[in-house]
């Protein structure tokens, strides 16, 4: 039998037994992070874990970059209603970090 490196709960994919998504990993390996690399900033994880994750990614790019652009989809239409919500309040923010910059 073979070992589940990812399940699917609360919405999303996430590394089997752990609080870490799967998603996080994903955009660790796409951005040229070596498995080891990962391992360093989760340390929760285990190598074989990064591993399976990634070979569950690969066997699974299609639908898990299709929930990843769903998920950054969903990310900036709460961020634009936020910024809806409070106009006067992001102005004097975007104001702000113009000073800042």
């Amino acid at each position: 039998m073979s070992k589940e490196y990812v399940e699917q709960r609360d919405g999303g994919y996430w590394i089997a037994g752990k609080r870490i998504s799967l998603a996080s990993v994903v955009y660790a390996f796409k951005r040229g992070a070596s498995p080891e690399s990962i391992l360093r900033s989760f340390p929760l994880l285990t190598l074989e874990d990064i591993y399976g994750a990634i070979t569950y990614y690969l066997s699974n790019h299609e639908r898990i970059d299709a929930y990843l652009r769903e998920r950054e989809a969903d990310f900036e239409e709460q961020r634009r209603q936020e910024r809806d919500a409070d106009p006067d309040f992001y102005k004097k923010f975007d104001e702000a970090r113009a000073v800042l910059k």
